[in-house]
């Protein structure tokens, strides 16, 4: 192996390297983004629960 080989050799491992990690990133977005709208759902639900709990107390219906 001369010194061409070799960095020919780095060159593709960091070529590989950022591909995989470019693969991840866009992973973990979309697992935040999934996650985000779950928990922004979440809170909407929450708000309707509420907002209707204090419809019904109000009203004196149980």
């Amino acid at each position: 192996m001369d010194v061409n080989d070799v960095v020919q050799e780095r060159i593709a491992a960091a070529r590989r390297k950022a591909e995989n990690d470019k693969r991840r990133r866009e992973e973990l977005a979309a697992a935040r983004k999934r996650g985000l709208a779950y928990r922004h759902a979440q809170k909407l639900r929450n708000l309707a629960n509420s907002l209707n709990n204090q419809t019904l107390a109000a009203s004196g219906a149980h």
